[in-house]
C-alpha cells in the first residue's frame, strides 16, 4: 500500500475523531443549557405556585405527583417512537414541548389547569430524556457510551449549579417579575437545546418492520425490567440530601442551617469532579455489576454516619462525601447495563423504561424515607442503608439473567 493510501486513512481517522468530539461537544452543550433552566426552575417553582399563584402546598404536591406519574407511563412510548422517527428530530420536538409547558405555568392561576400543565411538563421531561439517550446510543460509539454519558451528567450539574444561583436571586428579590422571568430564561434554555441538538447528525430510524418481536418490546422483557426495579430502589438516596437530611438536622441534630448548603455543593463538586474518571473504570457488563455493588456497601457506610451525626455535624459531611461516592458508582454501572442490555433498535424505549425508576424516586422516595428516616431514627438508617446493600447485591445475578436471555448459554461465561 502506498505512502499516500496510508496518509489518507490517517487523515480520515483524525477527520472522524474530530466529528466524534463535535458531536460530544454538542451534547454537552445542549445538556448545559437545559440544565440551566431546569436549576432554576427546582428552586423556583415551589415558591411561584405558592407564593405568586396562591395554590395550596398539598395541591401542588399532588399535582406535581400526577404530573411525573403521566411522564413516566409516557416515557416508553415516547422512547419508542424516537426508536422508529428517530431520536434527533423526537429529542428536538419534545424539547420544544417542555419550553411550551414552562411558558404555560406561568399563566396558571388554578388547580386544574396546574395539573395538565404539570402532567405536560413530566411528559415532555421524561420523553426528552428518554430521546436524548437513544440520541447518545445512536452518535456514540457502545465502548464510549458510559464515560460520555458521565461527563453529560457532570455538565448536568454544573449547569443546575449555575441556574440554582440565578433562582436563588429570585427568591432573594421575591417579586413576580423576577420569578416569571427565571421561567421565561427556563424555556429559552430547553429551546437552546433545541437548536443544539438539530446539529447533530440524524440517528437513522428502525422501521418496525424489520425490527423482530412486539412493539413496545420492554414491557416483556422481565429480566431487564427486574433491573430497573433494583435501580429504581438504589435511586432512593436522591431525596436524602434534598428532603431528609434537612429535615433529620432541623428535628435530631444541633448543626447550623448552612451545613445543608455545604452538603449540596459536597455532592454537586465531587460530580463535577470525578464522576467522568469513576465511569472510565467501567469497561462492561461485569465491571458494571461490580460497580452498583460496590455502591450500596458505600451507602450502607454512608447511612451509618447520617445515624452518628447527632454527636456532632462533621458527621453529616463524611456521610454526604460517602453518599457522593455511592451516587457515582450507581450512576456509572446503571448506565453501562443499560445500555449494554438494551438492543441497538430499541434504545429509546429501553432507556425510557429505565428512566422510570427516577420518576419512583421522585415521587415515592420522599415520603417513604421521611417516615423511614425521621421515624425510626438510627434504626432507619440502618435499615435504609440495608435495602441499599442488598440492592447493590442483587444487580449483579440481575444483569447476568438479562445477558443470558440475549446470548447463547456458553457466553454466560463472560460474566462469571
Amino acid at each position: 500500500m502506498s505512502g499516500r493510501a496510508l496518509s489518507g486513512r490517517a487523515l480520515s481517522g483524525r477527520a472522524l475523531s474530530g466529528r466524534a468530539l463535535n458531536e460530544r461537544r454538542i451534547l454537552a452543550q445542549a445538556q448545559f443549557a437545559n440544565s440551566v433552566g431546569d436549576g432554576a426552575y427546582l428552586v423556583t417553582s415551589a415558591f411561584y405556585f405558592a407564593r405568586i399563584v396562591g395554590l395550596p402546598p398539598a395541591e401542588i404536591g399532588l399535582g406535581l405527583t400526577l404530573g411525573w406519574a403521566v411522564g413516566s407511563i409516557a416515557g416508553v412510548p415516547l422512547g419508542h417512537l424516537a426508536d422508529r422517527r428517530g431520536a434527533r428530530g423526537i429529542a428536538v420536538l419534545l424539547a420544544v414541548a417542555t419550553a411550551a409547558a414552562v411558558v404555560s405555568f406561568m399563566f396558571v392561576r388554578s388547580f386544574a389547569p396546574f395539573v395538565l400543565v404539570a402532567c405536560l411538563y413530566g411528559t415532555a421531561q421524561t420523553g426528552l430524556s428518554a430521546a436524548r439517550q437513544a440520541l447518545l446510543a445512536g452518535v456514540v460509539e457502545p465502548g464510549e457510551r458510559t464515560v460520555v454519558r458521565a461527563a453529560l451528567q457532570a455538565t448536568l450539574n454544573g449547569g443546575l449549579a449555575v441556574g440554582a444561583g440565578l433562582g436563588g436571586l429570585a427568591l432573594w428579590l421575591g417579586t413576580p417579575s423576577a420569578y416569571l422571568t427565571l421561567f421565561a430564561l427556563d424555556a429559552v434554555s430547553f429551546l437552546v437545546a433545541a437548536a443544539l441538538l438539530l446539529r447533530l447528525p440524524a440517528v437513522r430510524p428502525v422501521p418496525l418492520a424489520t425490527s423482530a418481536g412486539p412493539k413496545l418490546a420492554v414491557l416483556r422483557d422481565r429480566p431487564y425490567a427486574v433491573i430497573t426495579l433494583i435501580n429504581a430502589v438504589m435511586l432512593f438516596y436522591m431525596p436524602l440530601l434534598s428532603v431528609v437530611v434537612p429535615l433529620w438536622i432541623a428535628e435530631r441534630t444541633s448543626a447550623p442551617s448552612w451545613v445543608v448548603a455545604a452538603l449540596l455543593l459536597i455532592n454537586t463538586g465531587s460530580v463535577l469532579l470525578f464522576q467522568v474518571r469513576l465511569a472510565r473504570r467501567v469497561k462492561g457488563l461485569r465491571d458494571a455489576s461490580s460497580s452498583v455493588r460496590q455502591a450500596g456497601l458505600v451507602m450502607l457506610a454512608a447511612c451509618v454516619v447520617f445515624a452518628l451525626s447527632t454527636y456532632g455535624w462533621v458527621f453529616l459531611l463524611v456521610a454526604a462525601a460517602l453518599l457522593v461516592v455511592g451516587e457515582m458508582l450507581l450512576a456509572a454501572g446503571a448506565w453501562e447495563i443499560s445500555f449494554g442490555l438494551a438492543p441497538d433498535d430499541r434504545q429509546g424505549q429501553y432507556q425510557g423504561f429505565f428512566g422510570t425508576g427516577v420518576a419512583v424516586a421522585r415521587m415515592c422516595g420522599p415520603v417513604a424515607l421521611t417516615a423511614l428516616v425521621l421515624g425510626g431514627g438510627t434504626l432507619g438508617w440502618l435499615l435504609l442503608g440495608t435495602v441499599f446493600m442488598a440492592a447493590g447485591a442483587a444487580m449483579a445475578p440481575a444483569a447476568r439473567w438479562a445477558y443470558l436471555t440475549r446470548m447463547a448459554p456458553a457466553a454466560g461465561q463472560a460474566l462469571t
